[in-house]
């Protein structure tokens, strides 16, 4: 598996980097892990913004070795060399990165405003859709909201380009007056009696959708 793809839509979090026994260095932060009982030393570089880079040197001939990260290699000797590779830097992964799937700046003000008045945080619970997510209630673990992106034609735009969307929850009387298919459109993937969605890139004020999320909140009481 290439480092780009372990560390997909992942951020580092720097001062898990530094428990982890990450050090500092000039650009970035660098750790050493012996592999095969110290027949190999791995060397591993992240950079301030999150970019993994390393290095596999053969402690016995001192010269890089690469047939690890070549797909086509087999045999058992380079499988346990590239097992115990994938294997640190998935311990990296789950210790020191966190979920950074949702890019715009609207959902990350979304993100920290449900955390900072509910207290709750998105839960990714399908592995076959990494970029959907939701909130829910603490305590009757009904969801109020769901983070997803998608195309844009999925709403019914003319557009391929993907759109980072928020669905929530409405009491059904209201959704044929609210529902306008520019700013708020039917819920997606969602009962469209009971949910709806608006796109997250800035054509719902931040104020409007906070306040569209507790009226979801206290929907999601019952």
């Amino acid at each position: 598996m290439e480092i780009d793809e372990i560390f997909e839509n992942r951020k580092i979090i720097p001062e898990r980097l530094l428990s982890f026994g990450f050090v500092r260095q000039n650009e970035g932060y660098s750790y050493a892990a012996p592999l095969l009982d110290g027949r190999f030393q791995m060397s591993v570089i992240i950079s301030e913004q999150g970019k993994v880079f390393t290095e596999v040197i053969d402690t016995i001939s001192e010269y890089a070795y690469v047939l690890h990260r070549v797909a086509d290699a087999e045999g058992e000797f380079v499988g346990r060399v590239r097992d115990e590779y994938e294997c640190v830097l998935a311990t990296i992964n789950n210790a020191c990165f966190e979920r950074d799937v949702f890019k715009s700046s609207m959902t990350k003000e979304v993100i920290s405003h449900v955390r900072e008045t509910y207290g709750d945080e998105l839960e990714f619970l399908w592995n076959r859709f990494p970029e959907n997510a939701v909130f829910r209630r603490q305590d009757t673990a009904k969801w109020y909201a769901a983070l997803l992106r998608i195309p844009k034609r999925k709403l019914g735009i003319d557009d391929d380009e993907l759109i980072e969307i928020i669905d929530l929850r409405i009491i059904s009387e209201e959704i044929s007056s609210l529902i306008d298919n520019k700013k708020y459109f039917p819920g997606y993937h969602m009962n469209k009696k009971h949910w709806f969605t608006i796109c997250l890139d800035g054509s719902v004020s931040a104020e409007e959708i906070f306040s569209r999320i507790e009226e979801s909140y206290q929907l999601a009481k019952k």
